[in-house]
């Protein structure tokens, strides 16, 4: 297979796959043939800028997608028979007669997509010689969490169907099919970032990837010092109105009216020099992005030369113009931001602020590794005491992208 080597049991997601391989053995009477694992990520810096040509910096995380698979027994039906074991929910896809899109979807809607691009890549005579299948599947991914936990069970399906049909795709082909399944079958104008991030992960690497030309550029991290702390709210304010496409076309509409081929063409002083051409709205929303777009390019610096405190301060600037700016955070999100910030430079922490596509979710938090049970537990305590909310806090390091399972 043209993705990373394979792994065994005992690795970051070994708990995971010890697990499911005993569920599903116990279900189906014989132990999966084929078993691979796709991580969710973490974005340190550069958001929602992915769709607008900018550069973002995230790192998966060891946090997994694991699907076990096996021929089923009998040709008859010619179907993928799946269970989702966090859910305890079981659907199927006819492989030979691949769903088509519909809204709202539902969890096999996202891998029915990933089916459905694998076909169109090899060819329907190709994909039929498939053999019906059992596929079970479990995530330690948050789900709702801005952790992308839906690009990592894209990326984990796309990764099992190359194993099972002997079939190597490039690994920005594959991520680029994912990306395309949530376009088409989930209803979100999503850009490339959560696929890339799942698909491209490496160990102890931050990954800067540029979304205009999709160049990627591994940004070492020594982790021995300073520690990611992730924080889930608990919170997920559904989105009346398609909050992330309503962003999308507003970026969109400011920059046909700045008349600029793309936002990296838009200077800070070409914006402020057109503003009157934009409407307040879309003032804010441009402002955002092209104030992003620098600091994730002073963030990409700051950590190769070890300038903790001057990437905490623009992780900072970040969350202040997502809140302000692009209206996308909330005051859970606010609220944990301001713990950290509290704790501040003197109790191990050097900046924070929300991740993922917001409204809920959850915030990253740059510190000193030997203050992480300390500062999660000073949060955990004082988010409780104010919001009601029991908040969910791990570290990560960077971790490897999809990959097949060493059985």
């Amino acid at each position: 297979m043209n993705s990373p080597e394979a792994s065994s049991y005992d690795s970051p997601v070994g708990d995971l796959v010890q697990r499911l391989t005993q569920s599903f053995t116990s279900e189906h009477s014989r132990p999966p043939k084929w078993i691979v694992a796709a991580p969710g990520r973490v974005n340190l810096i550069g958001e929602h800028i992915d769709y607008n040509d900018g550069f973002v910096l995230p790192m998966a995380i060891e946090r997994y997608v694991a699907i076990a698979a096996a021929p089923r027994n009998g040709s008859h039906p010619h179907v993928a028979s799946i269970r989702s074991v966090n859910l305890n929910e079981s659907d199927q896809i006819d492989l030979d007669l691949l769903p088509e899109p519909k809204l709202p979807p539902t969890w096999c809607a996202y891998m029915g997509g990933v089916f459905a691009g694998f076909r169109d890549r090899i060819g329907a005579e190709k994909f039929g010689q498939l053999p019906a299948m059992d596929l079970m599947f479990e995530s330690n991914v948050p789900i709702g969490g801005g952790l992308s936990s839906s690009a990592a069970l894209e990326v984990a399906t796309a990764t099992l169907l190359e194993v099972v049909s002997g079939t190597t795709l490039g690994l920005d082909e594959k991520a680029l099919l994912c990306q395309k399944a949530e376009h088409d079958y989930a209803g979100v104008p999503c850009g490339i970032m959560d696929q890339f991030s799942s698909v491209f992960g490496q160990e102890n690497a931050f990954m800067m990837l540029d979304c205009q030309s999709q160049q990627i550029r591994h940004v070492p991290f020594d982790s021995n010092g300073v520690s990611v702390l992730i924080t889930n709210s608990n919170v997920k304010h559904e989105l009346s109105g398609g909050e992330y496409a309503q962003r999308r076309a507003q970026c969109d509409s400011a920059l046909k009216k700045l008349a600029a081929a793309s936002w990296r063409d838009v200077t800070p002083s070409m914006l402020d020099s057109k503003k009157q051409s934009l409407t307040d709205v879309e003032y804010s929303r441009a402002r955002h992005v092209v104030s992003e777009i620098e600091r994730t390019q002073k963030a990409a610096v700051a950590i190769e030369s070890g300038q903790w405190q001057a990437l905490g301060e623009l992780m900072y600037a970040s969350h202040h113009s997502l809140q302000h700016d692009y209206e996308v955070s909330c005051c859970e999100l606010d609220l944990l931001v301001e713990l950290a910030r509290g704790i501040g430079l003197a109790g191990g922490v050097y900046g924070s602020r929300m991740t993922g596509g917001g409204f809920g979710g959850c915030t990253v938090t740059l510190l000193d590794s030997e203050k992480v049970v300390e500062v999660s537990n000073h949060i955990q305590k004082q988010y409780k005491k104010q919001s009601g909310i029991d908040a969910h806090l791990f570290a990560s390091l960077p971790a490897k992208g999809a990959h097949l399972i060493s059985c």
